[in-house]
């Protein structure tokens, strides 16, 4: 389990790196056409709203997975161990249960009446369920995550 966790780190790592740089490329040449050409682009405006959504939806999970989330933990430092565990646990089986009813379920029916429906978006003519997919993907991460935290 810990060798497929390090694998998905680093797959979700490099795919977080790809998405900022493909969003810093795509604000640069809509700031060149935008200032330099007499045409500004149509479609950079979308594309980096579609990639700042992927990147803080994955990033979220991905941040979630290594315990680095904003967090408060002003109770939890003044308890023992045992109870210390006991919080982090029930933490855990309520994040499980709220990623699987909201981002999976929920998001899979989004990609899914998006989909049925042939959503497309105005500037890139791209698929919304492409889009939005990244939603449940986002929750089966976590749930992965939050397990593997768990049975250490």
């Amino acid at each position: 389990m810990k060798k497929l966790r390090i694998k998905i780190d680093l797959f979700i790592e490099k795919v977080l790196v790809l998405l900022l740089s493909a969003m810093v490329l795509n604000v640069l040449y809509q700031i060149f056409t935008r200032y330099f050409t007499s045409n500004p682009s149509s479609f950079t405006d979308e594309l980096s709203r579609f990639l700042m959504i992927w990147l803080g939806v994955l990033g979220a999970a991905y941040v979630s997975g290594k315990k680095k989330h904003v967090s408060i933990n002003l109770l939890q430092s003044k308890l023992g161990h045992q109870f210390k565990k006991n919080i982090e646990i029930f933490v855990s089986i309520i994040l499980i249960i709220f990623s699987f009813n909201v981002l999976v379920l929920g998001g899979f029916n989004l990609v899914y009446i998006t989909f049925v429906l042939d959503q497309y978006s105005p500037s890139l003519n791209l698929s919304m369920s492409i889009v939005y997919s990244v939603i449940p993907l986002s929750g089966i991460l976590i749930i992965f995550y939050e397990m593997c935290n768990n049975l250490k």
